[in-house]
């Protein structure tokens, strides 16, 4: 826990920087809004799985057990389509101050474990690139590289998947920044 003492303050400040960042990459650029489409027939699709009663949860379909995926009739609802998965919130506005509450509390935890694995792979008094390198690293990948199991297992689409690991790479970079700067002399 020593690293805690001598690295409170790039801990705390990479988050902040980070968390601005993101804040600006989100709504001022413009590179994420295809990210997302409007369902074809909204309302109709909308008013189908409220009177389906789905609740807050992750769904796919068609759903079927791995014993089931070989049986005629799953392979026949595969080939008719369409195939996919809905994540669905809970009813209401979204809850975006909390989820920004929760986005910074993760990047404190990603900055807190740059710290942790920095501190104890680099020594005190390193130079600005020695600790660039080990804590961009360690950013990069907590920001960036979890990004490509969304397109492997749950189909989101890889060029929305490469800008979200592009963004890990830049918060990834200013971890790394405020880290060789603030590192302890």
């Amino acid at each position: 826990m020593d690293f805690l003492s001598a690295l409170w303050l790039p801990i705390l400040l990479s988050a902040v920087i980070v968390f601005i960042a993101s804040s600006i990459m989100h709504t001022v650029l413009t590179y994420h809004k295809s990210d997302c489409h409007q369902l074809p027939e909204e309302d109709k699709l909308i008013a189908a799985m409220h009177s389906a009663g789905l609740q807050r949860g992750f769904y796919m379909f068609p759903y079927c057990l791995p014993k089931n995926m070989k049986s005629p009739a799953m392979l026949e609802k595969y080939k008719q389509g369409p195939v996919g998965t809905i994540t669905v919130f809970p009813t209401g506005l979204p809850a975006i101050p909390k989820f920004m509450a929760l986005w910074f509390g993760y990047c404190l935890i990603i900055s807190l474990f740059v710290a942790y694995l920095t501190g104890h792979t680099v020594a005190h008094g390193a130079s600005y690139p020695v600790v660039f390198r080990v804590a961009g690293t360690a950013g990069f990948m907590a920001y960036g590289l979890g990004n490509l199991a969304n397109s492997i297992w749950k189909g989101q689409p890889w060029g929305m998947t490469i800008k979200e690991v592009i963004d890990g790479l830049i918060y990834g970079l200013l971890t790394a920044g405020v880290f060789g700067w603030l590192w302890p002399r």
